[in-house]
């Protein structure tokens, strides 16, 4: 999925706990951004002044073996635009970047043509942010696809990051961030299932 990149990006972890352990829980931060995708989960294409504007408009690319959903895609003189709907403000991070880039690969492979930048929508601020397609930041996403596929072939989950990620992440309960000792693991699974007496 391409939003796995987004998620492995933000947090290797939790996209494990995603999209090989099928794991996801809700808290206020996801469901406000599932809120703010209701605007543009409906498939449909509409006309905005001379511009075609593709809403929920299916993704894939066959060489990088990804499948997912723009939530906009403009097509400026018939040149894809894609344009990812974020809840919150601009962050730190550069993992909604990786994600719409995901995005305009995809696009170029479907179309032909090549897709050299598109936007992050912030629905707090109502404000774009124009994101350019440079090699790095194309490499970034060709790299991330390399690593997520490393991590489903090895079915292992990644240590927490344990860092202010965790605070807002509806995974916690699943993650479980502060347990990173791995003997101190190891005691309270003894505890809770050795009868006492047994060694």
């Amino acid at each position: 999925m391409v939003s796995a990149l987004e998620h492995y990006a933000y947090c290797p972890r939790q996209c494990a706990l995603i999209h090989v352990e099928q794991t996801f829980s809700e808290n206020m931060y996801t469901l406000k951004g599932r809120f703010t995708h209701e605007i543009v989960d409906t498939e449909g294409a509409v006309i905005e002044g001379r511009e075609r504007v593709e809403r929920a408009l299916p993704l894939w690319s066959l060489r990088l073996g990804l499948i997912g959903k723009a939530d906009v895609v403009e097509f400026h003189d018939d040149i894809p635009y894609p344009v990812e709907y974020k809840q919150g403000p601009r962050r730190k991070h550069w993992h909604d970047d990786l994600q719409v880039c995901a995005q305009a690969m995809c696009l170029e492979e479907m179309t032909g043509k090549k897709v050299p930048r598109g936007a992050i929508y912030h629905h707090s601020s109502h404000r774009r942010r124009e994101v350019i397609f440079d090699s790095r930041l194309r490499e970034q996403v060709e790299a991330t696809v390399f690593h997520i596929r490393q991590m489903q072939r090895s079915n292992t989950l990644p240590p927490p990051v344990a860092d202010e990620r965790c605070r807002e992440c509806s995974l916690q309960d699943s993650c479980l961030p502060e347990i990173k000792d791995k003997q101190r693991l190891q005691r309270l699974v003894h505890d809770l299932f050795i009868p006492e007496g047994d060694t």
